[in-house]
């Protein structure tokens, strides 16, 4: 097969914490040396493109804010479509926080006032936050989750909590599931990954750490899939991965077996 596009997971994929995962850089460069179209996507909430762009620059990886998708951005979008008016309260990142604000949205400090609670990765959660998400999601209020990380790698190797581990922990104490999760591999994700990079599905391969978000988005896509074995994913894990991926790769450094 040969590909026109490839979406690229991050954490995991091409690097761990703060260091890039063996191999990264000439992945990258064996795309661009093909012309293969990319999209770099994170269900990490945290960061803006631009402060992607910046932290892969950091690690001598060249990659444009126009080639950068997150699960932050998924969410912006959704939000700006579905709730452009109505006051939002986040437990969430500062980094995801700029990104609504700049999109124009309303956000609030005030879990009373709120008509949308957003959860998503948040190092300051607590007992305090919880109790807040609990009340602001008495009534009507729209549950958001940003995207289904349960946990993530570190760079030392150990996986630490992630997104999911928030929504759940409020939805345990709501009583009440999201309305909606998104983030790969959630239809929002789909559209997002196919409209960036332009092209017929077919023509595309999704390269990522974990089946059942990146594999699970290739496969929703119509896109052929590769999972690494140099994130949360190890080789004991694949018989019983669903959906089950076309490739499996040691790390990204054998990206170019595939291409």
């Amino acid at each position: 097969m040969t590909y026109r596009g490839v979406v690229l997971d991050l954490d995991g994929t091409i690097y761990r914490g703060e260091k890039p995962v063996p191999g990264a850089r000439e992945a990258i460069t064996a795309l661009r040396d093909r012309d293969i179209s990319l999209l770099c996507f994170s269900n990490n909430p945290t960061l803006t493109p631009e402060a992607y762009a910046d932290r892969l620059a950091g690690l001598g990886i060249e990659v444009s804010p126009a080639e950068i998708a997150s699960a932050a951005s998924v969410t912006t979008t959704y939000l700006s479509r579905e709730y452009p008016d109505d006051r939002i309260f986040l437990v969430g990142s500062s980094g995801l926080r700029d990104q609504l604000e700049n999109a124009g949205l309303t956000l609030t400090e005030t879990c009373e006032e709120a008509e949308v609670l957003v959860a998503s990765y948040d190092r300051g959660f607590d007992y305090d936050r919880l109790t807040e998400a609990l009340w602001a999601l008495e009534g009507e209020t729209a549950f958001i989750g940003t995207d289904p990380d349960m946990t993530i790698p570190h760079s030392d190797g150990r996986l630490v909590p992630g997104s999911g581990a928030i929504v759940h922990a409020i939805a345990g104490v709501a009583g009440r599931e999201p309305d909606v999760v998104l983030g790969k591999p959630s239809q929002e994700a789909r559209h997002a990954a196919i409209g960036a990079l332009e092209l017929d599905p077919e023509e595309c391969l999704v390269v990522g750490d974990r089946p059942d978000t990146d594999v699970a988005l290739g496969a929703g896509c119509g896109m052929d899939t590769a999972v690494v074995l140099s994130g949360v994913t190890d080789e004991a894990d694949l018989p019983g991965a669903d959906p089950t991926p076309d490739h499996v790769l040691d790390s990204i450094a054998d990206l170019e077996s595939v291409l």
